[in-house]
């Protein structure tokens, strides 16, 4: 699946907004989002957020004989996966030139630059060595991968504890972790990604993108270095030309960054050595119940309950008793009734029927008294409505003509009369 591509409208408001130096979370120019460290109940696990950039750690041991050029030392391995989990545009079933440069970078910024004593891991020389697998997860993709993952990387490597083990000859005994304290691994220095996002040309120039800072941005200068100041790697990316001054002042953001990332992860490890040690409850489960994981956390702010009651009384006491509404009975005509304030009755009254029927009546003595006064007619009628009128083949005619109705109605009385008589 590829991925969505922003509209014209959507580039120009991003680049217009840091033209002016405005990022759309409310970020300045050099600010880092907030990184959130959460560890797992076994060693070696861990989750790092940044901002809504969330990447699993899990670091894993085995031993293997070592390599033909390297016979004393151990064997550090990277693997990271970009799953669609994390955003709809990954594609699980082959490896995407991202993911093949994610993992390049990592190997440089980790395993090139001597952060771990590999040494240390050889057991027997030539036969048997600790292999270190370091998988990365990106559970969540918001922009800045390298960087959150480098430091997922980092942040499970000390956290780490591999088996102890002993040598006799050449035996090599393992230990269970309920029989030896498992050993930590040697750590030289923590060596952290820093990513710089360049604009116009380079013209502009923002610190840790997010994902739709990444769509209009032209180039990218990745920086790997440790809290002492020594650059572990450089890499940039896009095609743009930088200064040496862009380049130096890139590195001297970097130092400060990396130096406070670096001791926020030495108090995440040092609170999660300390709530072990007491025997208190740790994992993702405990991150979870706290809020602690969640990358979507709003934070709460507190409220005092201790005298709700007393106001909720105060409240009761000063308000104004509901007053007293009693329905009664209203008699609109009568035989009905109606209780409450309703609407009034369409119908009317219940007479208008009556009243209608007369005024019908009325009607129809004024049609025959129009007919009369028009074509002369004179109509018979003694008191009986039910009479025949007597009329003249002309002015039968005319009759029916003016008004056909009252004629055939007429005349289907008086055919009913004269029937029932005959018989």
């Amino acid at each position: 699946m590829k991925e969505t591509p922003l509209s014209n409208c959507e580039r120009r408001f991003l680049l217009r907004a840091i033209e002016e130096k405005k990022r759309l979370d409310g970020r300045q120019t050099y600010d880092y989002r907030s990184i959130r460290i959460s560890f797992g109940t076994d060693y070696g696990c861990c989750i790092v957020e940044l901002g809504k950039t969330r990447v699993l750690g899990q670091v894993s041991c085995e031993l293997v004989s070592p390599k033909l050029n390297r016979a004393t030392e151990g064997i550090l391995f990277f693997n990271l996966e970009l799953s669609q989990m994390a955003a709809p545009a990954f594609e699980p079933s082959r490896q995407s030139d991202l993911l093949v440069k994610l993992n390049r970078l990592l190997e440089r910024c980790l395993r090139n630059s001597k952060c771990i004593d590999t040494e240390s891991l050889c057991v027997v020389a030539g036969e048997k060595v600790w292999q270190i697998r370091v998988d990365l997860h990106l559970l969540n993709h918001d922009g800045n991968i390298i960087d959150a993952a480098s430091i997922a990387a980092i942040v499970a490597l000390c956290h780490f504890r591999r088996p102890d083990v002993s040598v006799q000859g050449n035996e090599v005994t393992l230990y269970t972790p309920e029989e030896r304290d498992p050993v930590p691994l040697s750590i030289h220095h923590m060596p952290i990604c820093a990513s710089f996002a360049f604009f116009q040309q380079g013209t502009y120039l923002l610190v840790d993108p997010n994902e739709r800072e990444e769509r209009v941005m032209d180039g990218l200068l990745v920086i790997a270095m440790n809290k002492h100041r020594e650059i572990c790697t450089i890499q940039s990316s896009g095609g743009i030309m930088l200064l040496k001054d862009q380049v130096l002042r890139c590195t001297k953001i970097a130092g400060v960054k990396v130096a406070e990332i670096t001791e926020l992860i030495q108090k995440a490890l040092e609170n999660d050595r300390k709530v072990r040690k007491e025997g208190g409850k740790c994992g993702f489960a405990e991150s979870i119940a706290n809020q602690r994981i969640t990358a979507f956390k709003m934070e709460k702010a507190p409220i005092d309950t201790s005298d709700v009651g007393e106001k909720a009384e105060e409240i009761i006491a000063e308000a104004e008793p509901p007053s007293e509404v009693v329905c009664n009975p209203v008699l609109r005509t009568p035989g009905t009734a109606q209780v409450g304030e309703g609407i009034e009755n369409s119908w009317g009254d219940l007479g208008d029927s009556e009243k209608e029927d007369e005024d019908g009546d009325s009607d129809e003595a004024a049609v025959l008294d129009g007919l009369k006064m028009d074509t002369g007619i004179e109509i018979s009628n003694h008191g009986n409505q039910d009479a025949p009128i007597v009329l003249s083949d002309s002015e039968e005619e005319e009759m029916i003509i003016l008004d056909p109705d009252k004629y055939m109605k007429k005349n289907t009385n008086h055919q009913h009369k004269t029937s029932s008589s005959a018989k």
